[in-house]
């Protein structure tokens, strides 16, 4: 995993343990997060704080179709290098 990768995948833990406030050494890369009780309005949320942060647009969404941390990274690495 490169440094980008893990840099982009801390920043959304770190995002996801703010709205579910709990510790980001809790929020697990590979387990869903609707199994930690992330809400439709933080998953909207994060979507916003997604665009913000790299400056892409994402689908609100986003959570639901991506729903782990891993999957996440995956998709928006892959959509910063096609905005790049």
């Amino acid at each position: 995993m490169g440094p980008e990768v893990q840099q982009l995948a801390q920043w959304l833990t770190e995002r996801v343990a703010y709205y579910l406030e709990t510790p980001a050494e809790q929020i697990k890369p590979d387990v869903k997060l609707v199994e930690y009780g992330l809400e439709s309005v933080y998953a909207l949320a994060l979507c916003g704080d997604v665009e913000d942060e790299l400056g892409i647009e994402v689908e609100p969404t986003l959570a639901w179709d991506y729903p782990t941390i891993d999957s996440l990274v995956a998709l928006l690495i892959e959509k910063t290098a096609e905005a790049a």
